[in-house]
């Protein structure tokens, strides 16, 4: 598989996890790729916190659960309907979490190339995300990555320190197969944009 065909074939994956763990030589691989992401003057701001303990992978998906339950709740009838049959996680099912932190102390206080624009350390960690995500796909594994938290709540589970800040909580493992077209195409939530819709030449142009 080329990046061309990892690209075009990555999902958010929810419902097609097979129940099975992702192998440690094979999850090694992945947070390899990962950690070898670009980063503003190779500051490397990321940690990887691998969660596999059935108590915490538990109290994470009831966390989860309840936040989604407020959004559906929050949503007016039409949109709730359409949100209803979409699940938003495969936690318990994935049998792993990887927690992506950022620490933007990491390198002291001067990192060069972030002088001006603070958050270049932020995108940094989410290209190491992404460098998982497409490593997973090469290898056949699905990954979902869960937003429905509060970062302080994700904070405490894994014991981070306060300077640390959760970014991420992957589910990884292995899958029945990558859905064709995204859940939330699928479900009539939102279609994508084509191509010419975002691509400006010289200026923006709404």
């Amino acid at each position: 598989m080329d990046v061309y065909q990892a690209i075009a074939t990555r999902r958010d994956v929810r419902a097609e996890f097979t129940g099975q763990v992702v192998d440690d030589a094979t999850l090694m691989k992945l947070l390899q790729a990962a950690h070898r992401a670009p980063s503003v003057g190779n500051s490397q701001p990321w940690d990887f916190v691998v969660v596999r303990e059935t108590e915490m992978l538990d109290t994470f998906a009831a966390h989860v659960a309840d936040h989604r339950q407020r959004f559906a709740d929050s949503l007016p009838e039409e949109r709730r309907n359409t949100f209803d049959p979409i699940k938003i996680e495969g936690i318990r099912e994935s049998g792993t979490g990887v927690v992506v932190t950022y620490d933007h102390g990491r390198g002291g206080p001067h990192i060069l190339g972030r002088h001006t624009i603070s958050d270049v350390g932020l995108f940094s960690a989410v290209l190491a995300i992404q460098n998982l995500w497409l490593a997973a796909v090469a290898e056949g594994i699905g990954v979902g990555w869960v937003s429905f938290y509060e970062e302080q709540f994700l904070s405490e589970l894994i014991g981070a320190p306060t300077h640390i800040r959760p970014i991420a909580w992957l589910c990884v493992g292995p899958v029945h197969e990558f859905a064709e077209r995204p859940d939330l195409e699928r479900f009539g939530w939102r279609s994508g944009r084509p191509l010419q819709d975002a691509v400006h030449w010289g200026r923006y142009r709404p």
